[in-house]
């Protein structure tokens, strides 16, 4: 089991979800997310003043899926969210060690569907 945990432009969050659509995964967690990277924000004016804007708005998803879909799961991220610009995003793999479906106490790998 893995979380896979991305964050994308917030524009391209349609595509992503419709490029994981497409590939069986429709389970996942949506958030929004302020940060800064390679693209270390912008300037700009505002009412005459000039106003660095250093944490920039993305979109964070995160996914548990079983260890079969773990690439199904990273291309469908990479097919959705990729402009070739900076500032398309990152993919973060991590190993899961449990997960459990409250309604049901299902664990593990049966727990994620």
């Amino acid at each position: 089991m893995k979380l896979i945990i991305a964050y994308i432009q917030p524009e391209r969050l349609n595509a992503v979800k419709q490029s994981l659509y497409e590939r069986e995964i429709y389970k996942m967690s949506v958030s929004n997310a302020v940060g800064c990277g390679q693209q270390k924000g912008y300037v700009h004016q505002y009412r005459g003043a000039m106003e660095e804007v250093t944490l920039l708005k993305k979109i964070r998803l995160a996914i548990a899926v079983n260890d079969a879909y773990v690439d199904k799961t990273v291309e469908g991220i990479i097919a959705g969210a990729r402009t070739g610009d900076i500032g398309d995003g990152k993919i973060f793999v991590l190993p899961m060690d449990e997960c459990i479906r409250i309604r049901t106490g299902e664990k593990g790998p049966a727990a994620i569907g």
